[in-house]
């Protein structure tokens, strides 16, 4: 959104006692007319006998200029010369009102909306003062994040958050608006709920009038909206907040928004359609993108090709399987791995060994996980011979390495990066390597395409717990033609689940769910609940299936990422009003914090201080 785009064509008016216009209202169109304004003060000049008071608010920024009368023998001059001093005085983020008549100015500001008018003011009222701002409020400040967040009443006030901020409602406005007219029905779900086992830890709430008893604050409504189901809402959504005590990064919060929705009667086809439309409209509405059909992709083609299950298709680099090509030539590394697989980088082959050998940090970094990188420079490549630069040229020769560009199709000038070791964490790394690589290179830059990744797997088998983890959730529905290995080969199910990416982000996902009480026992089993424990945890759920459950689905959008990504940003902290540090803490109410001994009493709760270490 482009703030210098607010102006006097809203349709609606925000005249009040303080202002007939607002800061970005005025237009050559105004000029004769006695106005009033009031804002923050931008910027205060004295210049030559001019003070000029660049006044802003929520819409723009309007100029003032207060004129020093040239004596001071009326009263009317003496009015004007206080008033004069008054401005010229004026301290950044003072917030004042201005009345005076609409002129036009003579060195025009084609870069602001009201750049072709200023107010010669008649009436200058301080409404109040304002310290010293930490930082400068302006599109580009000098503030660092930390100190911003701690004051981010102010850094609001700049439009990169402000505007973030309105992008925000405004598609909210249209989510709202598609799933209305689609038949949804907007229903509000507990934030006090039932803390159970499976996915990201959960924040707890003690609970007073049940002591040694705790809420939790829900991961999602996945329950709730499930049961809605069954209570015969047939479509559902909700804009909620949802929260999980997981690691934060830029795209990440301990609290967060998601578009949650639920549909009863439904295939899995059914569901794609309906919310591939909703993020056409929405792209449509708010940005002006048209999107082509969306992709279906296999969960098992992506990690092949791309390594990853959200892939960014803006650009090529896919995996190239190159084991049988590497391995008998006496390397090691290669001849005792599941899998040795390469990426081709076009044009980077020219770059300095230095600046190549930079990669391998990066392949060995926490981001990646890798134990390194194996890189050849295809200095000359021809069908049948070549010359090449290598990290291997110990024992791979040009003639070996020939075979191997032109499986990769490779060319003169291109860079193929390699990795190698067990087949899942190899392909999964070089995924990751492929990701940051084309941020590197500037491929991810410009445009949207969008995907549905298909067919996941239904489990995920944890070697440290020996035991089979659901890869979505426990209420995700196996493929009906899959059911046969539940008990036989549980890897090999897959799951009626999908996300949606786009660019390379997960936008959303969901499944088709277990609706029989028969099939969801058999799930929990699976994942090693006990009888006893699944009814403990689950019991209203499962209760429930027993009074005529629907086949439903639906799926959950990361709304704060869809904004983030509407606004071409990496990072989801300017489209959330008070987020909070990589911390978990919100630094301007300084919370979490302490709670008195009486509260802790209250709540038949003792705390444990965490001894410092030496």
């Amino acid at each position: 959104m482009d703030s210098k785009k607010v102006s006097s064509e809203l349709n609606y008016s925000t005249k009040s006692g303080y202002r007939t216009h607002n800061c970005g209202e005025l237009r050559i169109a105004d000029v004769g007319k006695e106005v009033s304004i009031a804002g923050w003060v931008q910027t205060s000049r004295d210049k030559n006998h001019f003070a000029f008071v660049d006044v802003r608010d929520r819409y723009g920024i309007t100029q003032c200029v207060f004129q020093k009368p040239k004596a001071e023998t009326t009263e009317e001059e003496k009015a004007k010369m206080a008033m004069y001093e008054q401005a010229r005085k004026l301290g950044r983020e003072f917030v004042i009102m201005v009345k005076g008549k609409v002129l036009e100015r003579v060195a025009k500001n084609k870069e602001r909306p009201t750049g072709d008018v200023e107010i010669a003011p008649t009436s200058l009222t301080i409404l109040n003062e304002s310290k010293t701002p930490p930082f400068i409020i302006e599109d580009k400040t000098d503030g660092k994040e930390d100190i911003r967040m701690r004051y981010r009443y102010l850094d609001i006030r700049r439009n990169p958050v402000k505007d973030a901020l309105i992008l925000r409602h405004k598609c909210a406005q249209v989510v709202r608006q598609y799933l209305s007219g689609e038949g949804f029905i907007e229903v509000e779900t507990p934030v006090l709920m039932k803390s159970t086992p499976e996915g990201a830890r959960d924040f707890v709430v003690p609970s007073r009038m049940n002591p040694g008893q705790f809420y939790a604050l829900p991961q999602s409504p996945q329950t709730f909206k499930q049961i809605l189901m069954v209570a015969g809402m047939d479509r559902y959504f909700q804009i909620v907040k949802c929260f999980r005590d997981e690691e934060l990064r830029a795209d990440r919060q301990p609290e967060f928004t998601q578009i949650d929705c639920e549909m009863s009667f439904v295939t899995q086809e059914d569901v794609l359609n309906t919310f591939e439309n909703m993020v056409r409209v929405i792209f449509k509405k708010m940005i002006g993108h048209e999107f082509k059909k969306f992709e279906r992709m296999p969960y098992s083609v992506a990690m092949r090709d791309y390594g990853i299950d959200k892939p960014d298709l803006r650009y090529g680099m896919k995996l190239k399987n190159i084991t049988k090509l590497c391995q008998g030539k006496n390397f090691k590394l290669f001849d005792e791995a599941e899998l040795v697989v390469a990426i081709v980088c076009d044009g980077i082959g020219k770059w300095s060994n230095k600046k190549v050998k930079e990669l391998d940090k990066l392949a060995k970094s926490q981001i990646i996980g890798a134990g390194g990188l194996i890189w050849i420079k295809c200095k000359d490549v021809k069908e049948k011979k070549g010359s090449f630069q290598s990290s291997i040229s110990k024992f791979f020769k040009d003639d070996d390495l020939l075979p191997i560009a032109n499986f990769c199709g490779a060319k003169t000038g291109d860079l193929i990066c390699i990795m190698a070791g067990k087949d899942f964490k190899t392909r999964e790394c070089m995924g990751k390597f492929r990701h940051e690589m084309g941020t590197k290179l500037g491929l991810r830059k410009g445009g949207f395409y969008g995907l549905w990744v298909v067919d996941f797997p239904l489990l995920e088998y944890d070697e440290e717990e020996k035991r089979w983890c659901a890869m979505h959730h426990p209420f995700t529905s196996p493929k009906p033609e899959d059911e046969k290995y539940l008990n036989t080969d549980p890897g090999k199910v897959r799951a009626n689940a999908y996300d949606m990416v786009i660019n390379g982000v997960e936008m959303g996902g969901g499944s088709i769910r277990i609706h029989d009480r028969g099939m969801q026992k058999t799930m929990f089993k699976l994942l090693g609940f006990t009888d006893e424990e699944a009814e403990a945890q689950f019991g209203f759920l499962m209760g429930a299936f027993e009074y005529g459950a629907p086949p439903h689905g639906g799926l959950a959008f990361g709304f704060d990422r869809m904004c983030s990504i509407l606004g071409n940003e990496t990072s989801i902290r300017n489209y959330i009003a008070f987020p909070k540090n990589k911390m978990g803490r919100d630094l301007m109410i300084d919370a979490p914090s302490k709670i008195t001994k009486k509260q802790l009493n209250e709540l038949y709760i003792a705390t444990v201080e965490k001894k410092a270490e030496k």
